[in-house]
């Protein structure tokens, strides 16, 4: 009986301890797995997020005092090295931007002053640092004092000393260490930028006098010292400091390729006009400099404009850029007034395809906080990376200069060309003929226009530069109508050519129009035939499907 009662507490207490061991083994998985998503999300904490956790005032003393310390001590000789390198390099910029109503810009005193900037954050971007190098962030911010002090010359013999004020700036350098050597100090060469410029503000004042008496002078200088920051140190432009001897041309800015955009059309813009209808235009760039920067005709009195140009960019770092579009209101002889702006990051577009983008507008790319809507403004972009060029010139004259998207497409017809047409190497202006057949199926879920709530639909369809037209028959009383009937042009200059489809509703005594789709022919001449549905833009509903076949046929134009 002994034996049966031991052996009872002997199996009681053993899965007694099972269970204990089970339930601790638990309790520190689940405690290893808790402390592993701390650390995940330390791992993830901005500078931002780290200041909300722990504002400046929590900081020890010691901390900020040792980094303002340390930066107040070496500021002087900072301040005067870096007072000279700023001339060396900034002063021919400046006199390469100088605006037209100036003779001469150049520094006549130069320093920072005696305040130090403050570094409130530094990352190691670890995805650009590898074995070859080690690329930092610093966040840095700066209220200073200095003395800039430029003298100009005007064009009718006024000089004027003209004082830079109250600079405020916050932005983010970028420091590359690289290449890494197994001497000291570890790295060759120290590449620098301004990665991202958050805030640059000043003021210009005219010693002993009043800027304003000269009109438009204020802002020339401004927009003058601006582009001179932009062109010599905003990135991707980097400066070099050598540290120990060797070539560093690899580290250079290099352009990578070409962006070719073709500002297609815009839609429901806000109206800036009190009387009639705004008059847009729009300023495209990458780099916002004057002689970068690309600028559409104005189209009077439109909200919904189509301008349907081309136009093409330098590359210097697909990976960081962005290509920015603004449209203004002109205003005549008045500054032009910005309706709204949209941006595209170049990393987003695959090399050598088209993508066709439709981009919302907004008042600030910065402070999105406004959340009115401004409209909607349609590209096509295409990026060529160089060295993948090579396939996409001219078969018959290498020398000739087309856009990348002219080649894109020419290289896509090289194979079915005809050989006689080699030999008229030549020849320029090559354009891009053949034949558009459009198939119009049907439409879907069009708005209502009679009484009875139904529409009589019909389509135009309209190609825009040669004002070429056709027509389909009329559906009766139908929301969902099915034409299904098929439409050839003959293009004759198809990259810059448009098709147009009108949707109509047809009355006994008159017609309604219910809406439009515009379209460029790029998509079908790269495909060679395709078939999708639209959405019918000036009405709350519909869709119109489409089947489109390109049959090109390459013609050469006389000089």
């Amino acid at each position: 009986m002994s034996f049966f009662f031991g052996f009872f507490i002997g199996v009681s207490i053993g899965i007694g301890l099972i269970v204990a061991l089970a339930r601790y083994e638990s309790v520190r998985s689940a405690r290893r797995s808790a402390l592993a998503k701390t650390v995940a999300a330390f791992a993830r904490m901005t500078v931002q997020d780290s200041r909300k956790i722990l504002p400046a005032e929590f900081y020890p003393s010691w901390v900020v005092f040792s980094n303002r310390q340390k930066l107040n001590k070496i500021w002087p000789y900072v301040d005067a090295a870096a007072s000279e390198l700023i001339r060396n390099n900034v002063e021919p910029i400046l006199e390469e931007y100088r605006p037209a109503i100036l003779s001469s810009l150049k520094f006549s005193k130069l320093t920072l002053g005696t305040v130090a900037p403050q570094f409130t954050g530094i990352s190691i971007i670890e995805e650009e640092s590898d074995s070859g190098g080690v690329t930092m962030e610093l966040e840095m911010q700066w209220d200073g004092n200095p003395n800039i002090v430029l003298d100009i010359n005007t064009r009718v013999g006024v000089a004027l000393p003209i004082q830079v004020k109250d600079i405020g700036f916050t932005g983010v350098f970028r420091l590359i260490f690289k290449p890494l050597v197994p001497e000291f100090p570890g790295f060759g060469a120290i590449s620098y930028s301004l990665r991202e410029k958050k805030q640059l503000d000043f003021r210009l004042k005219v010693i002993g006098g009043e800027l304003s008496s000269i009109p438009g002078l204020s802002d020339a200088i401004e927009e003058t010292i601006k582009d001179a920051i932009e062109d010599s140190i905003t990135w991707p432009v980097r400066k070099i400091i050598p540290i120990l001897p060797g070539d560093y041309e690899d580290l250079e800015l290099k352009p990578e390729g070409i962006l070719d955009v073709k500002l297609v059309q815009a839609k429901e813009l806000s109206n800036k006009d009190v009387i009639g209808k705004s008059d847009p235009f729009a300023v495209v760039f990458i780099r916002p400099l004057r002689d970068r920067t690309k600028t559409s005709k104005v189209i009077n009195n439109q909200l919904n404009p189509v301008w349907n140009e081309h136009f093409e960019f330098v590359v210097e770092d697909a990976s960081t850029q962005h290509l920015t579009i603004r449209v203004f209101d002109d205003e005549g002889i008045s500054a032009a007034e910005l309706i709204g702006c949209a941006q595209v990051a170049l990393k987003d577009l695959e090399p050598g395809k088209v993508k066709d983008v439709w981009l919302k507008l907004v008042k600030d790319l910065n402070i999105q906080r406004d959340n009115k809507y401004r409209g909607e403004v349609h590209l096509e972009l295409l990026y060529i990376p160089y060295g993948m060029e090579s396939s996409l010139k001219n078969p018959f004259n290498p020398d000739y200069q087309l856009t990348t998207l002219e080649k894109k497409i020419k290289c896509g017809n090289e194979a079915g060309e005809d050989p006689i047409l080699a030999s008229a190497a030549s020849r320029k202006n090559v354009i891009v003929r053949g034949v558009l057949s459009v198939n119009v199926v049907a439409a879907e879920d069009l708005p209502a226009v009679d009484v009875m709530g139904k529409a009589d639909p019909y389509v135009v369809l309209i190609m825009k530069k040669s004002d070429a037209r056709a027509k389909t028959r009329v559906v009766q009383e139908s929301l969902n109508p099915v034409w299904n009937q098929t439409f050839d042009f003959v293009v004759e200059d198809a990259l810059h050519e448009m098709l147009i489809l009108e949707v109509w509703d047809h009355d006994t005594f008159g017609k309604d129009k219910i809406g439009r789709v515009i379209m460029t022919l790029t998509r079908v001449i790269m495909e060679g035939e395709f078939q999708d549905s639209f959405p019918v833009d000036g009405a709350k509903s519909g869709k119109l499907f489409l089947h489109l076949k390109w049959t090109p046929q390459l013609k050469f134009r006389d000089p």
